[in-house]
């Protein structure tokens, strides 16, 4: 099924997408009243069109990043092949004012000028887990979205420091992942059922109708089960929280090119839709 979130006569709902473009409204809130098991069913319909679409879930607990996922993007950086042998999954938390509907604006923050994309597939979890094993960990996914994790690449706060020391570098690099609308995520949530295979799915990224990353979720290098597991064993894991789970190659500071007012980025997942936003001008400081 692909669900959505959305507020129709300014009351926010929840429901399922049907074929032709019609919305079969469940009910209430976002998708966290059906990840709790609401029962709600008023089978009206809406057309999508009659809609603004938000994001599936507007307030998670925890909002989950994976830093070097994918070979491919590690070497574009310079950096020598990961051996996962002998590494944990680097995690990282977002704040949920990072969320971004399909459509809105992706805003241009006063503090960088160097934002770049990240085509990322999301994993939405279903149910109260800790302490999950790889083999079974599948079982708490609720589904999958698409996703962007939109990073500035340098920070400027007005006033000189070490950007020599690493732990400067370090938190910079954290604090690109923070800002206001820098997370995309949609447009909907793809049940488990309809997916299948997490590990087998394209994954594209356009700036402009120009193709910047094109990857597989083969080519990660912990799998979805290996990422909820390993998160489960440092925080309890509830109904409705996203992890995103790592890009492919092709983000913009390879080649030195960020986005701008005016762009356009797109993300496709196979089987999961088409994530769209626009890039709005420089937030005032």
């Amino acid at each position: 099924m692909k669900l959505l979130t959305y507020r129709h006569d300014g009351a926010v709902r929840h429901g399922r997408l049907l074929d032709g473009d019609v919305i079969e409204e469940w009910g209430e809130g976002d998708l966290t009243n059906w990840l709790a098991g609401s029962q709600e069913r008023n089978l009206a319909t809406v057309p999508l069109s009659a809609v603004e679409v938000l994001t599936p879930l507007l307030n998670p607990g925890k909002l989950l990043g994976v830093a070097a996922n994918y070979q491919d993007h590690v070497a574009e950086a310079g950096a020598e092949p990961l051996d996962k042998s002998r590494l944990a999954p680097r995690l990282f938390l977002m704040p949920p004012t990072a969320l971004l509907a399909h459509g809105r604006p992706i805003p241009l923050p006063s503090v960088s000028t160097r934002v770049d994309w990240e085509a990322e597939l999301a994993v939405v979890i279903g149910r109260t887990a800790k302490d999950l094993d790889a083999e079974t960990a599948l079982d708490a996914v609720a589904g999958y979205c698409v996703a962007n994790d939109v990073s500035a690449r340098s920070v400027d706060y007005g006033y000189p420091r070490d950007l020599d020391d690493p732990a400067v570098r370090f938190f910079d690099w954290l604090a690109g992942k923070w800002l206001d609308g820098f997370a995309p995520l949609g447009p909907y949530l793809v049940t488990v059922d309809e997916v299948g295979d997490p590990q087998a799915l394209d994954v594209e990224l356009r700036v402009n109708g120009r193709v910047r990353q094109r990857g597989s979720t083969k080519n990660m290098i912990f799998k979805v089960a290996e990422l909820v597991a390993f998160a489960s064993r440092l925080m309890t894991l509830s109904p409705g929280d996203v992890l995103m789970t790592g890009t492919p190659a092709g983000v913009g500071a390879t080649t030195g090119e960020f986005l701008a007012a005016g762009d356009e980025v797109s993300v496709s997942i196979s089987g999961l839709g088409t994530l769209v936003n626009p890039v709005s001008p420089m937030e005032p400081s």
